[in-house]
């Protein structure tokens, strides 16, 4: 017998391409049940306060509305972990935004008509919604987001800082952030004898399907989610979402199929988003650059309803050595939607700030910004002093240098120009911890000579469809045509959610485990398989949740090149490329994908994403994708993404890092340092748009 080529680390097609391009891959709002209704959710348009009426009279009267629902008549439910989640239970508005109704109606014109006609009065109260340096409201959290302890402080940064002969004092600012899937929010709910079947839009079937459990008091097995595909979630389908509370609400009360397909003008009210932040970065080094004081302090804002603390100074313990250091964070809570989780919650925007630092302090210390960082490459992770399981930043940074040609650049600032063009160069390093959850999965040998996988994860655009499948041939050593994958169902066996990027490092162990175990147990049949087939499981829990002595990271190295127009203030990237070490890459077409589509977002995250709260309304101004402006392909530009061939025996049996995530981290630090290059202004508050450059660039900034 031929052994088979190996498929690991190969650039195989997604294997539900086809159905994606031809339309038969089948999302959240596709399911058509019989006797479907539709809903249209009414957002509070007030700020804080309470509902004191819903006149719903007229709307009931209205052609093919079915039922008006709201705090008066919805069914009780009861307290979840999530207090995002415990709609239509009571008055209160806690923000703009906060949903205080539901119409369902036969179709989805009749219901949208409903909830425009229906009126509801409130009595409001006073609302702040202004994220500000000194408001008496800010206080210290227990923690950050992912449970990252809120301060860390080693030696004495006070006295380090005054007394280091360069220093770099500045303050940073980062606009709230929507994640915009191109798949809105959307749920389809049934009642089938006792069961709740739920097609949702989510990154993770369990974890809605717990929610569910938990509000509606039923075991969780009489609750089934689907969601075989999924279009884009960014984070803000990483947690449960109102949709599927709504959608299940609505089908219960008019007992039929009900689908609920969020408007993407009400996404930033309801669906999280990345919390503003305002950062302090204080670096102090020697002349040659040796850092011997790092400072990164933030404050960010949250709802008063749930508490989110955006981790944005932890990468600052990650990055550099440094004998003194401090590192803090501080929350507002506002009369604003719940932030949550967007790419790289944290690593985004802190890094920003930081990278930008180290490009001021290169300037300062008259150093080139590549061999800034590279004098400041730690031995091992600085607060906590574990060995790190790999580390190649230096070589991401020396290959991305080489390869973007950075040092046939004049360090020099506003320099360069082509006709009214402004040219610039900038470089910015990057960082994302290595996550890994438990999982379970299910490998089972067919006599026909198949193998079928089973495990709940969810592809949410990612390949892991298609990553998985080849992580199971390769362990079985078959080709890759001979694996089934069953995901995106809470049936199969349990696995985490897909965020954080974790999901493959998750997924991949527990397949990998069950299709190792699978072949010893085939040894026991002389290789040959029963005709009722053979299954083996496999649990993680003892091996991916032990922990480990090493600190894991991956990291990566951003290079970008701008154009300013002095007339306009039109900043247009040119070149961006990444340069990456993160484990072993398994699927080099995803993967590049993978790095690509976040450096993409980095750069609206640098040049053209931006949100702002009105302070009289207190709602997102910004609210739909003509007023935010996230990059269209005309806005992206050469974009190249490489890695090296890193193996580190300290991650899983695979060898991997997650990378859905890092190529977001460093872009915009790259962008905006090169703006700097370009113009020989800095510009300290993203994103960058016109009116900042051109102020900038009339002795107004800086």
């Amino acid at each position: 017998m031929n052994t088979p080529a190996p498929v690991l680390g190969t650039d195989v097609p997604r294997a539900e391409g086809r159905a994606k391009v031809t339309g038969t891959a089948r999302y959240a709002a596709e399911h058509l049940p019989p006797r479907l209704a539709h809903a249209w959710p009414v957002p509070a348009t007030v700020a804080s306060g309470r509902v004191t009426a819903v006149h719903d009279t007229e709307v009931l009267r209205l052609p093919g509305v079915v039922a008006v629902l709201s705090h008066e008549n919805a069914r009780r439910l009861a307290t979840p972990d999530d207090p995002t989640l415990h709609v239509l239970q009571d008055p209160r508005v806690p923000h703009f935004g906060w949903y205080v109704a539901v119409v369902v109606a036969e179709t989805l014109e009749a219901a949208r008509a409903g909830a425009l006609a229906l009126r509801v009065t409130y009595e409001t109260d006073p609302h702040d919604v202004e994220l500000r340096p000194g408001h008496t409201g800010i206080y210290r959290p227990h923690d950050a987001n992912g449970g990252n302890p809120t301060d860390r402080e080693r030696g004495d940064f006070a006295d380090a800082f005054a007394t280091a002969p360069v220093r770099v004092d500045r303050t940073y600012r980062i606009a709230p952030l929507h994640n915009h899937p191109m798949e809105p929010h959307a749920s389809v709910a049934s009642w089938e004898a006792g069961r709740l079947v739920v097609h949702d839009s989510s990154q993770g079937t369990n974890a809605v399907r717990t929610a569910l459990a938990t509000l509606f008091g039923m075991p969780e097995e009489d609750i089934t989610v689907h969601s075989p595909h999924v279009g884009g979630g960014f984070g803000s389908k990483g947690t449960p979402r109102p949709q599927p509370v709504l959608a299940a609400l609505a089908a219960l009360h008019v007992g039929r199929p009900v689908k609920l397909a969020l408007p993407r003008r009400q996404l930033p009210a309801v669906v999280g988003h990345r919390a503003p932040t305002l950062h302090r970065v204080r670096l102090g080094a020697a002349e040659d650059g040796t850092l011997s004081a790092l400072a990164h302090e933030i404050i960010t804002h949250t709802s008063r309803i749930k508490e989110f603390v955006e981790q944005a100074a932890v990468p600052a313990r990650v990055m550099y050595t440094s004998p003194h250091s401090r590192t803090t964070h501080r929350v507002l809570p506002l009369d604003v939607p719940s932030p949550s989780w967007m790419r790289a919650p944290g690593e985004a925007p802190g890094m920003f700030a930081l990278e930008s630092a180290m490009d001021e302090l290169a300037e300062a210390a008259g150093i080139d910004p590549v061999e800034l960082r590279v004098r400041n490459e730690p031995d091992a992770e600085p607060d906590s002093g574990r060995p790190f399981s790999s580390r190649h930043l230096v070589e991401c940074l020396r290959e991305g240098a080489e390869r973007f040609g950075w040092h046939t650049r004049d360090p020099r600032p506003g320099v360069r120009r082509e006709g009214r063009l402004l040219l610039g160069t900038g470089v910015a390093a990057a960082t994302y911890p290595v996550l890994v959850s438990p999982s379970t999965a299910e490998a089972t040998a067919r006599p026909d000579g198949t193998y079928a996988v089973r495990i709940n994860a969810t592809d949410i655009g990612t390949g892991a469809r298609t990553v998985l499948a080849q992580i199971a041939a390769d362990a079985l050593g078959v080709p890759l045509d001979r694996v089934a994958l069953a995901l995106g169902d809470s049936d199969l066996p349990r696995a985490p959610l897909a965020g954080g990027s974790s999901g493959t490092a998750s997924w991949g162990w527990a397949v990998h485990q069950a299709c190792t175990e699978l072949l010893e147990a085939l040894g026991g049949f002389d290789g040959s398989v029963p005709a009722e087939g053979l299954t083996a499981a496999a649990d993680t829990t003892d091996l991916a949740g032990a922990g480990s002595p090493y600190a894991r990271h991956a990291f990566g190295a951003h290079f970008a090149e701008v154009q300013v127009d002095t007339v306009t203030g039109e900043v247009r990237a040119r070149r961006l490329l990444g340069h990456y070490a993160a484990g072993r890459i398994l699927n080099s077409r995803t993967a590049r994908s993978q790095f690509r589509g976040a450096m993409v977002m980095g750069l609206g995250m640098a040049l053209t994403e931006g949100s702002s709260l009105d302070p009289a309304s207190g709602a997102f101004v910004e609210a739909d994708l003509a007023a935010y402006h996230v990059p269209a392909c005309a806005d992206t530009p050469d974009i190249a993404a490489d890695w090296l061939d890193e193996e580190d025996p300290h991650l899983n049996p695979m060898g991997s890092k997650g990378i859905g995530e890092i190529g977001i981290v460093g872009t915009a630090a790259a962008l905006a340092n090169a703006v700097h290059h370009a113009t020989g202004v800095r510009f300290r508050d993203l994103p960058l748009t016109p009116d900042k450059i051109l102020a900038g660039l009339a002795g107004e900034g800086d």
